[in-house]
C-alpha cells in the first residue's frame, strides 16, 4: 500500500547488473482516517455539492437573479444550502470556500458544525487560483503551495476532512503542453502530499476545459495523457491512494464541435479513459460537470452507471457538481426569504437525480437542459 511519507536511497551495482534499496518508510498518522472519509463520500448513491464559489464567482450567480452580491446574502444562500432538509440523503460532502467555513446557520452552528452534525464531510477549496505560464500559449499554473501545511491544519482543526484544488489545461492548437501537463501533475501531487500529512483527503482535479472544436476522440486522447501523468505523479510523491479522490473531466467534444456524442458514447469514452489511467485502489472518482447543463451532467453520469455498461469500474463513479445542482437552486430562491422551502425542494430534486445517476437509476427528464458553459471557465 502507498505511504504518503518516503525517504529512499537507492544503489546500483552496474557490474552485477544488481538493485538494492534501502527505504525508511514513515507512516501516516492519518492513514486510516483518510481511507474511512474517501470511502463514505464515495458511497453509493451519494456524491459532493460543491459550494466554494469564490466572492466574485458567487456575484456573477447573485447578478443572474439580481441579488446583491453581500456577505449577509452569501451567508443566507450557504445557510439555505446546508439546512436544506434531506439533503444527507444524497450528499456526502460539501465543498466551501474559505469564508463559509466560519459563517453561522440560523440556529447559530458554524456552517462546518452544521453538516458535520448531520453526517456530512465538510470540504475546503485551498487553491488560490491560476497564473499564467510564461512562454506558453496562454496554459495555467495553480498557485497556492505556500504556507498550505499550516492552512490545511488550520481547516482541519475547524472541521474539514478533505479538499480539492482546481488545475486547468486546454485543448486546441498543440495544447496541452507537456510543460503544462507535468506541471499539473507535479502540484497536484504536491498538494494532495501536504493535505495528506494534515489529515485532509485531497480532491485531485486535473480539469480539461470544454473549449474548443476538437472531436470526443480528441478529447479522450489529451484526457489519457493528462490523468496517466497525474497518476504516476500521485505514486511517485508516495499519496496513499486509497484516501485520495480525482475529480476529472468527462471525455466530451468540445463546446464548439458539431458532431455531438450521446450519453452512452460520453460514458463509453470516460470510463476507458479511466480504466487506462487511473489505479483501482482509487476508492472514488467524482466527476466535475464542466459546463454541461444540469439534465447532461445527471445523464451522463447515468450512462457510466446503467446495469448496460459493462466496463470495469472498480471505482465509486460519482458527482462534485457546483452549477449542475445550482442552478435551478438559485432561479427558485431570487434573493428572498419565502423562496428558501421552494428552493431546498429544488435543491433536493437535483441531489436526488445525481445521486440516482450514480446507481445507474436516473431516469431522466427533471433537470434543465441549458447548456452553462462558460469560456476560460474560472471561479
Amino acid at each position: 500500500m502507498p505511504f504518503c511519507c518516503t525517504s529512499s536511497s537507492v544503489h546500483i551495482d552496474y557490474n552485477n547488473n544488481q538493485l538494492s534499496e534501502k527505504m525508511s518508510v514513515v507512516e501516516n498518522t492519518f492513514k486510516e482516517e483518510l481511507i474511512k472519509t474517501a470511502k463514505e463520500i464515495g458511497a453509493s448513491g451519494k456524491g459532493i455539492l460543491a459550494a466554494d464559489e469564490s466572492t466574485g464567482t458567487i456575484g456573477k450567480r447573485f447578478d443572474g437573479i439580481n441579488v446583491e452580491n453581500t456577505e449577509a446574502n452569501r451567508r443566507a444562500y450557504r445557510n439555505l444550502l446546508v439546512t436544506a432538509p434531506e439533503l444527507d440523503n444524497h450528499i456526502s460532502g460539501v465543498i466551501f470556500y474559505e469564508e463559509t467555513i466560519d459563517q453561522l446557520t440560523d440556529d447559530g452552528l458554524t456552517m462546518a458544525a452544521k453538516l458535520r452534525s448531520r453526517g456530512i464531510h465538510v470540504g475546503i477549496k485551498l487553491d488560490k487560483g491560476i497564473v499564467p505560464i510564461g512562454g506558453t500559449d496562454g496554459e495555467t499554473a495553480t498557485q497556492g503551495l505556500d504556507g498550505l501545511a499550516a492552512r490545511c491544519k488550520t481547516f482541519y482543526e475547524k472541521g474539514c476532512r478533505f479538499a480539492k484544488w482546481r488545475a486547468v489545461l486546454k485543448i486546441g492548437d498543440g495544447l496541452p503542453s507537456e510543460l503544462a501537463i507535468q506541471e499539473t501533475a507535479h502540484t497536484l501531487s504536491r498538494y494532495g502530499s501536504i493535505c495528506q500529512d494534515n489529515g485532509l483527503v485531497p480532491i485531485i482535479e486535473p480539469e480539461i476545459l470544454q473549449d474548443g472544436e476538437h472531436s470526443i476522440d480528441v478529447c479522450a486522447a489529451v484526457s489519457e495523457r493528462v490523468f496517466a501523468a497525474v497518476m504516476k505523479a500521485m505514486l511517485d510523491h508516495r499519496l496513499i491512494i486509497e484516501g485520495c479522490m480525482l475529480k476529472p473531466n468527462m471525455v466530451t467534444q468540445g463546446a464548439s464541435c458539431k458532431d455531438i456524442a450521446t450519453p452512452a458514447q460520453v460514458a463509453w469514452y470516460t470510463v476507458r479513459t479511466l480504466s487506462r489511467t487511473v489505479s483501482p485502489a482509487l476508492p472514488t472518482v467524482c466527476f466535475l460537470s464542466g459546463g454541461s447543463s444540469e439534465e447532461n451532467a445527471s445523464l451522463f453520469l447515468n450512462a457510466m452507471n446503467v446495469k448496460e455498461n459493462t466496463q470495469p469500474k472498480p471505482w465509486s463513479l460519482t458527482f462534485s457538481y457546483g452549477r449542475a445542482l445550482q442552478k435551478s437552486v438559485l432561479q427558485a430562491w431570487q434573493g428572498k426569504e419565502e423562496n428558501v422551502a421552494k428552493a431546498q425542494a429544488v435543491l433536493l430534486e437535483r441531489a436526488s437525480a445525481n445521486g440516482a445517476a450514480s446507481k445507474g437509476e436516473y431516469k431522466g427528464g427533471s433537470g434543465d437542459s441549458s447548456s452553462q458553459f462558460v469560456a476560460n471557465y474560472s471561479y
